[in-house]
């Protein structure tokens, strides 16, 4: 009923089926199917329809009235037998993309447990694509990753936004202040290794600006040691503005700008269509309200 619930509010909010159906990365006759099924149990019309537009019922207003009503009880109740019975255990087995689980999570998990010490997290780390196939095999019921797929059987949630920047090593004499977007193709490059999610998103970007190819001349499998290699030589990489702040603070690495471009992604919850339990609703609860700095 919750989820009932949740799609007729979105679906008042904004008086759309598309809309609605994006934010809630569901279907558009899924959608309908669940507002349709809605008004079939309470056999009430809750919305006007026309060709172009939709607008609620005054019944429809009343449901709506409800509808925010109890799913804050559910939050409540959630809260109150989830988060504060101390000796209540609940793990959350949860994948993490390479970025994500180096940068980010550790001090938000870590967070949360010092508040719900009862909760444990068990943790994999891997490239993007990996988690997504481990979250289809049934082998980890939740994920958080670095852009999404097209892929209908997952469902995708955002997260927070990242930034992919431009950096070289401090002491790179040969770097300038900025470099135009054609010029990134003459640079010597070094590349994450293919799967990985910003390795993706780079490769995306570059094709909506006409760019063939990089100059690869190394591919490693984690961000530390490209990190490393930077330091050692007069090389780039593009990497997450979350993984380079400490380099940058230490002054071992700086950043490129890149003239008129600004390379920008979100880093997405995930999980199967159709699983998204309350127990992940619970767990994005808690990682969005302690993600804090």
């Amino acid at each position: 009923m919750k989820y009932k619930l949740k799609t007729f509010i979105k679906v008042a909010q904004h008086l759309s089926f598309t809309v609605a159906s994006k934010e809630l990365n569901l279907s558009q006759p899924a959608v309908s199917k669940t507002i349709s099924k809605l008004e079939e149990d309470y056999n009430t019309a809750f919305f006007n329809r026309s060709r172009n537009s939709i607008s609620l019922t005054n019944e429809g207003k009343i449901f709506l009235d409800y509808a925010y009503k109890i799913t804050k009880l559910f939050e409540e109740l959630e809260h109150t037998f989830l988060l504060n019975q101390e000796n209540a255990s609940l793990e959350f087995k949860l994948g993490l993309s390479t970025t994500i689980a180096t940068y980010v999570m550790p001090k938000v998990l870590a967070k949360i447990q010092q508040n719900a010490p009862h909760l444990t997290f068990n943790v994999a780390s891997s490239n993007t694509k990996e988690i997504e196939q481990k979250i289809l095999d049934q082998e980890l019921e939740h994920g958080i990753v670095e852009g999404k797929s097209t892929n209908q059987l997952l469902k995708y949630s955002p997260f927070i936004k990242d930034e992919i920047v431009l950096v070289t090593g401090a002491n790179n004499q040969n770097s300038k202040a900025s470099v135009t977007i054609k010029e990134l193709s003459k640079i010597p490059f070094v590349s994450r290794e293919i799967g990985s999610g910003t390795r993706d998103i780079i490769e995306d970007i570059l094709k909506v600006n006409k760019i063939q190819k990089l100059n690869h001349i190394i591919t490693l499998n984690s961000t530390e040691a490209i990190e490393q290699y930077l330091e050692h030589s007069n090389a780039y990489a593009l990497l997450s503005i979350h993984a380079i702040t400490e380099k940058l603070i230490q002054n071992k690495l700086k950043i490129v700008d890149i003239k008129g471009v600004n390379f920008e992604r979100d880093f997405y919850f995930v999980c199967r269509t159709g699983f998204q339990s309350s127990k992940m609703d619970l767990l994005i609860k808690l990682i969005k309200t302690n993600y804090n700095f």
